[in-house]
């Protein structure tokens, strides 16, 4: 008894990588952009979000974060990005609106050397102190302490600060230049203080030795913005176009970040402490992975990018928005999807390609037996109920389900193997059913007898085919074996059909720029492996 005869599979080309790695698609997933001009045409300075409570179990009282642009304080909802109150008290610019960890109250400098105190619900000013004599550039509410913050200004001098006081209760002395950035250290190194400064240093005080700076790092550029790592251990900070990573145990830096091409503005931290975002005058936001300090994806703004944070949400803190504000006074929020969104996606998606591939009834059945609600359930019940076994049901000789073969399939079973070459290239079909085909040939030695006894007509869909796959790796092989075979049996007719010898002179072109670019390759490839070598 002879075997039945199965249909011929399709060969399987290799995979290229995924062009998409998961980092890029995570970044990608915030979506729903939302650019809303600021109203004073001001750029967008400062964009602050309250660190989570230092107890785990007790639930944040905040639902805002908070924009800084020109004169104005702006407070958002996190849960529905609409603006919900502006705070105006300001006689000059303001810088570092900060919202306490609570969000009961909020606290900014401005160009006056004025630091206020507001209630985030009234607007009310509850104190304020004029101490600094220059603009005021960074304000931050103690991560453990809610009374306790502290301010770093142009006059040189970073000041801590009670609320229930009239005065700074310490002030910090040393450095020689603008003082543009500062932070409370987290944990339990949050009684001390980092700070950033034109005078090219990064300075973590103490405040039992207000006159003298713990630890000092030099930099080669004034400091734009600091940021200690959860740790306590590690501290970031951007110089120019650079990032320094700081371990201050050792006292020395780990890693220089060089990924922007100007100067770094913003640095914020991501995904619990797992990636660093960092936003540029370049108009990029790029993120960084806290082990290796590799870029793991970026992000191209239209304009340059002053202030940049992730506002995080939900018992577990993660990433909701991605705020970002820009030079040109466009405050850009994009949101990830939450459960529910991403289903209702993902149902949107299988209609459209249920409609498209023209499945759309089935899908519907299946949606509606699924919103069934439990009344409606009840009311169905029974309507589908097929006996209870007792009748015994003969059927016939089900239907075969074999798939018919295509022609082409037909043709090489019966080995008219010319038919089915023609078949193939005439129709169209795809090129690996194509390829499929020469490959069964080949495997049957019978390439040569499909190729034989054409004329110039019939043989050019062959030659176009192979001049046209032959600079595809995946398909070299065999292109290779088919021109090889072309030539073998067409060369002594070229003298006498000139389209016969304009296709081999097109394929023999096309083969020549191949080899170009190979060697090509192949020289690039040893001009990094010397570099590589030399860095090694």
């Amino acid at each position: 008894m002879s075997a039945p005869v199965t249909g011929l599979p399709a060969v399987k080309l290799p995979t290229a990588p995924s062009p998409i790695t998961p980092e890029q698609r995570y970044w990608k997933g915030f979506r729903s952009q939302q650019l809303i001009p600021s109203p004073t045409n001001y750029p967008i300075t400062h964009i602050s979000f309250p660190p989570p409570p230092t107890n785990a179990l007790s639930p944040s009282g905040n639902d805002y974060f908070c924009v800084t642009t020109g004169t104005r304080l702006q407070i958002y909802s996190i849960r529905t990005r609409k603006l919900v109150k502006t705070i105006t008290r300001f006689s000059d610019v303001a810088h570092s609106g900060e919202i306490r960890r609570d969000g009961r109250v909020m606290v900014a400098g401005d160009e006056t050397g004025k630091i206020q105190v507001f209630d985030v619900n009234s607007r009310a000013i509850l104190k304020t102190w004029e101490e600094h004599k220059q603009p005021v550039w960074t304000t931050k509410f103690s991560p453990t302490e809610l009374t306790t913050l502290m301010s770093a200004s142009d006059d040189r001098t970073v000041k801590l600060w009670d609320l229930p006081s009239q005065e700074s209760t310490t002030t910090f002395t040393g450095h020689t230049d603008y003082v543009r950035s500062g932070a409370f250290m987290p944990g339990s190194m949050s009684n001390m203080i980092l700070t950033g400064s034109y005078d090219e240093t990064v300075r973590l005080w103490d405040p039992r030795v207000p006159a003298r700076a713990a630890m000092t790092f030099k930099h080669a550029a004034p400091i734009e913005t600091v940021l200690p790592m959860p740790s306590g251990t590690t501290v970031l900070a951007a110089a120019d176009n650079q990032i320094s990573v700081l371990d201050l145990v050792a006292g020395k830096p780990l890693h220089i970040i060089k990924n922007h091409q100007k100067t770094v503005t913003s640095l914020c931290l991501a995904s619990n402490a797992t990636r660093l975002v960092s936003g540029g005058l370049d108009g990029h936001v790029k993120v960084f992975e806290t082990t290796g300090w590799n870029v793991v994806t970026g992000l191209k703004y239209s304009a340059p990018v002053l202030s940049v944070n992730v506002v995080s949400s939900g018992a577990n803190r993660e990433d909701k928005h991605l705020v970002v504000g820009m030079q040109s006074g466009v405050l850009s929020i994009k949101t990830r999807l939450s459960g529910q969104q991403k289903v209702k996606e993902r149902e949107r998606a299988k209609e459209m390609q249920a409609l498209l591939d023209g499945t759309l009834e089935e899908y519907d059945k299946k949606n509606k037996k699924r919103k069934h609600t439990s009344g409606v359930e009840k009311r169905l019940r029974g309507m589908d109920f097929m006996g209870e076994g007792a009748d015994v049901v003969i059927e016939g000789n089900a239907r075969s389900t074999k798939r018919k073969a295509p022609e082409w399939e037909r043709e090489l079973q019966l080995g008219r193997y010319h038919q089915a070459l023609d078949c193939v290239l005439q129709k169209g079909l795809p090129a690996v059913t194509v390829l499929t085909l020469l490959t069964a040939l080949r495997h049957r030695s019978a390439m040569r007898a499909a190729f034989e006894k054409r004329d110039e007509t019939t043989i050019q869909p062959i030659f176009k085919w192979v001049s046209k796959h032959i600079t595809d790796p995946r398909y070299v092989p065999i292109c290779t074996d088919a021109a090889m075979l072309l030539l073998d049996i067409y060369a002594e007719y070229t003298s006498e059909s000139p389209e016969l010898e304009r296709q081999i002179r097109f394929l023999h072109r096309r083969v020549r720029a191949e080899v170009e670019r190979s060697q090509k390759a192949m020289q690039v490839k040893g001009m990094l492996d010397l570099l590589v070598a030399g860095v090694k």
